[in-house]
């Protein structure tokens, strides 16, 4: 049987694969998305851009420089030569396909909420909207995703981190914490309003901001995964899943 991110009989927090398991393989690639399986995962997230011609690709940056050396925009690349660059290039369909049976969130870089019905039609003709967690970076696209589907998982990816009540009343049924600004308090108040909680390891930038922890993101060392264990979310988004796996209490099963 397939993840359904509805069920609540799992352990927790849920292991996120960050960009596939980017320190499994390749990042965003069908050989991490095949590692994340085979260690235990139960989620990959993976990102969403789209190139010069229109197709949706799993790639998490803008520019192609830190993934293939090369300077130009994704936005300004056309899918051809995208795969010509990176051979394990995956589309939105490729990525879905990949990643079953495993929950799949995706990270929409993309603000335009043009987009939204293109993502949705695409997770109903694979019949994967049970498995699927939408990751939205803006109040505005949740509400534009919500009027679109009421069926889809919502994750608010939105950088206030004090916004929670308002991703809620909007749609969204999970939260995103960096795990600089995760606390105990803000866990507690986002349960509150009903919402589910992903802590995102690592800085949330290229250059270090203080008050976070001394990694990039993804990365986390067993101090900081011991913390975030302490802070009981929902879900652990991180490049290794086996740190989360290893430490995780065995018989945590959610009871909301």
């Amino acid at each position: 049987m397939g993840f359904d991110i509805r069920s609540n009989a799992r352990p927790l927090p849920l292991a996120i694969a960050h960009r596939g398991g980017a320190l499994l393989g390749p990042e965003n690639s069908a050989e991490a998305f095949e590692q994340a399986k085979a260690i235990g995962a139960e989620m990959i997230e993976t990102d969403l851009r789209l190139s010069a011609d229109g197709a949706l690709v799993c790639l998490h940056d803008a520019d192609l420089q830190h993934i293939a050396g090369d300077p130009r925009l994704v936005a300004g690349t056309g899918l051809a030569e995208l795969r010509a660059l990176l051979p394990s290039l995956l589309t939105l369909e490729e990525a879905i396909a990949a990643s079953a049976p495993l929950g799949l969130l995706l990270d929409i870089k993309l603000a335009d909420p043009a987009v939204l019905p293109r993502i949705l039609d695409a997770v109903r003709a694979a019949d994967a909207a049970e498995r699927v967690l939408l990751g939205l970076r803006s109040l505005d696209l949740i509400a534009a995703a919500r009027a679109l589907s009421q069926e889809i998982a919502i994750l608010a990816l939105v950088p206030d981190p004090e916004s929670y009540e308002q991703a809620k009343a909007l749609g969204a049924g999970w939260f995103r914490f960096w795990q600089g600004e995760a606390t105990a308090e803000r866990i507690v108040a986002t349960r509150a309003v009903g919402l589910r909680t992903v802590i995102m390891v690592g800085q949330p930038r290229s250059v270090a901001i203080a008050g976070y922890p001394p990694f990039p993101v993804g990365r986390i060392d067993a101090e900081g995964i011991d913390r975030v264990l302490s802070l009981a979310p929902d879900a652990v988004m991180l490049d290794d899943p086996r740190l989360l796996l290893s430490a995780r209490p065995v018989m945590a099963l959610s009871s909301s």
